[in-house]
């Protein structure tokens, strides 16, 4: 098989490590032509010095520079889609429709071109002038940004296409991609797009470069390193903590993507309202994509009753019922199974499914579990085991109290959801429940499921610790998503000329508000 090239400082070119490794189609496990090098240090070293180098270059340009390699980058990708779509599907067995043609890859093209118009307008910026002290600040490119990307969407949280890397070049910032080892080609046909975007708009040849897969020492040493600004991560919890550890002890900020089981807490009185559509909800929900979203429902919580049983289960025959999707790979495999053991060493009991079902691809039964809320409150760590898949457990208290003990002792996640009844017969109960919801989740939902993330300005794709690093930051999300990749800038007394113009007393940025002595205004001073 021939070995893949790196991109580094602006050429394709040989790997100079001797490590290699392949892929394999998810749909029937087979190994897939063509072998990928694993970096080794020295190769990191050039692309952080190549990138140092370029952002000593960029971080003078003015927003439209990045603005315009961001949307040159959105065309190349649209010559390119069906050359991509195909790799994606190979390499990780979802759908070309609806899924990555229809869905996934407009959602990329169109977050670069959402962040290439948050360049061009700056707001993100929040430029803020105290006339009294003359001091003056506003947010600015942070440095080179090191961008993990995970196996779940190949395209629209591609390390060097998604939605980490459209928000790191829109803030100024040269990009090392690390790709994920279960779609590199995917990767390594993004990349093309990226490096010819980069060279029609003349960026700098380090401002965009991939490797595929590093040890874990060395992705450790490269969100470290005093060269880098940042890195963004999407991934497993373990190897989160591992690269945050690195990076807290190097002084680099990190921004992580972790687990979340996204809980989904449904009222007595919205049972009884609507059992049928709930039962339609919560199913579709968890097995679209084979139930491999961040957002995944993996915990329902419900108020034990007649209702409550008629759901269990109707959503246990519709479980049978509906085929067991293909996994992403077979570490997805192996690590679903062992989130089922984890839960079932609780109490919890398997409700079905819990088994494989066809050893030619990889995949496992739609399986459902289900424990009390007296079980959940003694061990509430087990309970909240992720179990990434096809899978979600059922948790049913005997009243209103243990509802609430429940969601007290959750802990962090990017979402939770509360369905209720529609004329007001829960909201003493929901009352109570949201506020201490609200805690533990970084977007609340009402009476819908949490598995639509929206590229919206308001989205938050975040949410305290396990969810993410940090509850104050959203991946998802623009402008507020470029804020994580951008260091605050005060400038005290500087005289007016020289001062970035979003800060000079003349406001000559049309359109770009700015926080002046307590107030939003556009005007100059």
């Amino acid at each position: 098989m021939s070995v893949q090239p790196v991109l580094i400082n602006g050429e394709w070119r040989p790997s100079t490590g001797s490590k290699t490794f392949t892929r394999i189609n998810p749909a029937n496990r087979e190994v897939l032509s063509g072998e990928f090098p694993v970096s080794p240090w020295e190769e990191i070293e050039e692309a952080l010095e190549a990138a140092h180098a370029a952002f000593k270059e960029v971080r003078d340009f003015e927003p439209e520079r990045f603005a315009d390699f961001l949307e040159a980058y959105a065309a190349e990708i649209e010559t390119r889609i069906d050359d991509i779509v195909t790799a994606a599907n190979e390499e990780t067995a979802l759908p070309v429709s609806p899924r990555l043609k229809d869905g996934e890859m407009v959602r990329t093209i169109d977050q670069l071109r959402q962040a290439a118009k948050a360049a061009r307008n700056r707001a993100w910026t929040l430029p803020t002038i105290d006339t009294k002290t003359n001091i003056r600040s506003m947010l600015g490119p942070i440095g080179p940004v090191a961008v993990f990307g995970p196996n779940n969407f190949p395209l629209a949280f591609n390390s060097i296409a998604g939605g980490d890397f459209a928000a790191a070049v829109a803030a100024g910032n040269p990009v090392i991609a690390k790709g994920h080892s279960a779609h590199p080609r995917t990767t390594q046909l993004l990349a093309e797009s990226a490096a010819h975007a980069a060279e029609t708009t003349n960026m700098p040849k380090g401002f965009v470069q991939l490797v595929y897969r590093t040890s874990h020492e060395d992705g450790a040493r490269l969100v470290a390193d005093k060269r880098l600004g940042a890195t963004g991560y999407t991934g497993a919890r373990h190897a989160g903590l591992f690269l945050k550890e690195a990076a807290d002890k190097g002084g680099n900020p990190i921004y992580l993507e972790l687990s979340s089981i996204n809980p989904v807490f449904i009222l007595p009185n919205a049972l009884s309202e609507r059992l049928d559509d709930l039962v339609e909800q919560f199913v579709g929900s968890c097995l679209m994509g084979t139930g491999q979203f961040c957002t995944n429902p993996g915990l329902v919580v419900l108020r034990a009753g007649d209702q409550a049983e008629q759901f269990i289960s109707a959503v246990a025959k519709k479980f049978e019922e509906a085929p067991a999707g293909t996994l992403l790979g077979e570490g997805v495999e192996q690590s679903l199974r062992a989130g089922i053991v984890a839960i079932q060493r609780t109490g919890a009991h398997i409700v079905t499914g819990n088994k494989p079902v066809d050893e030619s691809r990889c995949c496992f039964a739609n399986t459902l579990l289900r424990s009390t809320g007296k079980q959940f409150l003694e061990d509430p760590a087990g309970h909240q085991e992720e179990a990434f898949g096809n899978s979600s457990l059922l948790v049913v208290c005997d009243s209103d109290e243990e509802v609430i003990a429940v969601a007290e002792q959750l802990e962090g996640n990017l979402t939770g959801c509360i369905y209720s009844e529609t004329n007001g017969a829960d909201d003493a109960l929901y009352d109570r429940l949201a506020g201490e919801l609200r805690r533990h989740v970084g977007r609340l939902l009402n009476d819908k499921m949490p598995t639509g993330v929206a590229v919206s300005p308001a989205m938050n794709h975040g949410g305290p610790y396990p969810a993410t690093g940090h509850p104050g930051f959203t991946a998802v999300g623009i402008p507020a998503s470029l804020r994580r990749f951008a260091i605050l800038e005060c400038y005290d007394n500087v005289r007016s000329h020289r001062l970035p113009p979003a800060l000079r007393d003349e406001n000559t940025i049309d359109g770009l508000s700015r926080f002046v002595d307590g107030e939003w205004t556009d005007r100059s001073l």
